[in-house]
């Protein structure tokens, strides 16, 4: 499970019905845990098998994320497992330097539901599902996309490339965020002074008895926010929503929750991956590796992105959530290599001999480029190069698609340095356009575009590298030009040097436009 610092403020509670023998421990603020090191703060999170904890390290003067299993022994195995796993990432990466979340410690608990295995992660912020909704479901710049993409890459490598390790669930909600958007619920940037001893008032089993007031209060809260959405956009129709400033949020990542993760000689399951995340290989059961986290995070990408996820199946009449997945990649991919559709153990569900999908006849395909451009309105030149980076990562035969190590030499992720001189030079320039027509410019400071035609009274003039022509048109040339420039001494142009191939950053729009009313 992912661990969002204010995932709890806006989800569903666990519920009461799972404190119970083998189920969760209830926690209350203050509760100590391995023997008075750890002080429950609040909590971050939850999820099927465990609730997450912000905790107080009295060793280290540290806040930590405390995760807390359930008791029921299947439960208990998959946290020997996850450690085992965490264990590996933590003992071959001693400078955390990898962007993989960190193990710092475990140890068991024993509560009134049973003995609960525990896990002390570092603590990090929020989720990239967040970092979405913060921005509205908008695209984020791809400069930003390219930053949180490097992190995720740089973490992927290390697991397969040096460890083994395929993380079998990489989607938006297992990437956190190294702090949270919001500064006051970090505890670190905020200030926080920890909680060291349970305050009093808190009875006994005070984290499940008021459980069901504050599911009422978190509706309510929801209720209050459409209302108000609603209002300042001015009814259902409002206006369209903008993107939020992300300035300011520290966008480092790392990968999370290693819960279903395996090593890649020693896999436990043949269905994996969250659904709109899954490759073909997976749904057609033909085998997996390395390659299978590299599909997922090419849909990681492109939801950074647009802010849309890239497959959404749902099943039909007469057909399943498998193939109208399957029939959504061909869409936007193209046709699946007869020898790819064919060679799972579940073709055979989906498709006939020649590799055509069995009940879903008519698909309209398209392209990733054409996507981005036509529904996200990409320019041309981003939609080419970032179709280029995700293209190869979603090719249907597993064995093309380009490693973590791969693409993190990809041009694509190295485009910022280009495109940010180029948007400097252009603001930069509008910035000397507004100042300058604001100056008295000095004798000989003016300058032209080497040729610019404007039209002044009657008169069409070129000006190629030549001072104002002379005699009484000149005059009138240069009292019009004076006028349109704020009063600017052309006059005073005599410059020989004006002659030169030099550039004007003002608009003639003003001059041209006087020029055609006297005319």
């Amino acid at each position: 499970m992912s661990v969002s610092p204010s995932s709890s403020d806006e989800d569903e509670d666990e519920g009461i019905d799972s404190y119970r023998k083998g189920g969760y421990h209830a926690v209350r603020i203050g509760d100590s845990f391995s023997g008075g090191r750890y002080i429950a703060q609040r909590k971050l999170g939850w999820g099927e098998f465990s609730t997450v904890w912000l905790a107080y390290d009295t060793t280290s003067f540290e806040f930590v994320a405390l995760k807390i299993q359930k008791s029921a022994q299947q439960f208990a195995q998959a946290a020997l497992h996850e450690i085992e796993v965490l264990s590996a990432i933590a003992n071959g990466d001693p400078s955390n330097s990898k962007y993989v979340v960190r193990l710092i410690d475990h140890f068991k608990h024993t509560g009134p539901n049973g003995q609960h295995p525990c896990m002390v992660l570092e603590f990090l912020g929020d989720s990239l599902l967040r970092l979405v909704k913060h921005n509205r479901y908008k695209g984020l710049e791809l400069d930003k996309v390219r930053e949180i993409c490097k992190c995720i890459l740089t973490g992927l490598d290390y697991l397969h490339r040096e460890l083994g390790i395929i993380h079998t669930d990489l989607k938006l909600e297992n990437v956190l965020l190294l702090s949270t958007i919001n500064a006051t619920k970090d505890p670190i940037r905020s200030g926080t002074t920890p909680v060291l001893e349970r305050p009093e008032g808190i009875p006994n089993g005070g984290a499940t008895m008021n459980i069901i007031e504050k599911k009422l209060k978190q509706r309510a809260r929801r209720a209050a926010a459409r209302i108000s959405r609603r209002s300042s956009m001015g009814g259902v129709g409002g206006g369209a929503k903008t993107n939020r400033s992300l300035d300011g949020i520290d966008l480092r990542c790392k990968v999370v929750d290693f819960g279903n993760a395996c090593w890649d000689d020693k896999q436990f399951a043949q269905e994996i991956q969250t659904r709109q995340y899954r490759s073909p290989e997976v749904i057609l059961q033909s085998g997996y590796s390395f390659s299978a986290d590299m599909w997922s995070f090419a849909c990681i990408a492109f939801e950074l992105g647009t802010g849309e996820m890239m497959f959404t199946p749902k099943g039909g009449q007469g057909f399943s959530e498998d193939e109208d997945h399957l029939a959504m990649m061909m869409e936007l991919l193209g046709k699946i290599p007869r020898k790819i559709a064919n060679g799972g153990a579940r073709s055979k569900d989906y498709f006939d001999r020649y590799g055509d999908l069995k009940r879903i006849r008519r698909l309209k395909y398209g392209s990733l480029e054409k996507l981005l451009i036509d529904k996200f309105r990409f320019s041309e030149n981003d939609a080419l190069e970032f179709a280029k980076f995700l293209g190869p990562l979603l090719d249907f035969e597993p064995e093309k698609r380009p490693t973590a190590q791969q693409c993190l030499q990809h041009p694509w992720l190295n485009i910022k340095s280009l495109n940010e001189t180029e948007v400097k030079s252009e603001s930069g320039m509008e910035k000397v356009n507004a100042g300058m027509r604001n100056l008295q410019m000095k004798a000989g400071l003016i300058r032209f575009k080497s040729l610019v035609r404007l039209r002044c009274i009657n008169f069409d003039w070129i000006i190629m590298r030549k001072r104002p022509p002379k005699g009484e048109l000149g005059k009138r040339f240069l009292g019009e030009a004076s006028t349109c420039f704020n009063d600017v001494d052309i006059h005073q142009i005599h410059d020989p040097s004006f002659s030169e191939q030099i550039s004007w950053p003002c608009s003639f729009e003003g001059l041209e436009e006087q020029s055609k009313l006297q005319s």
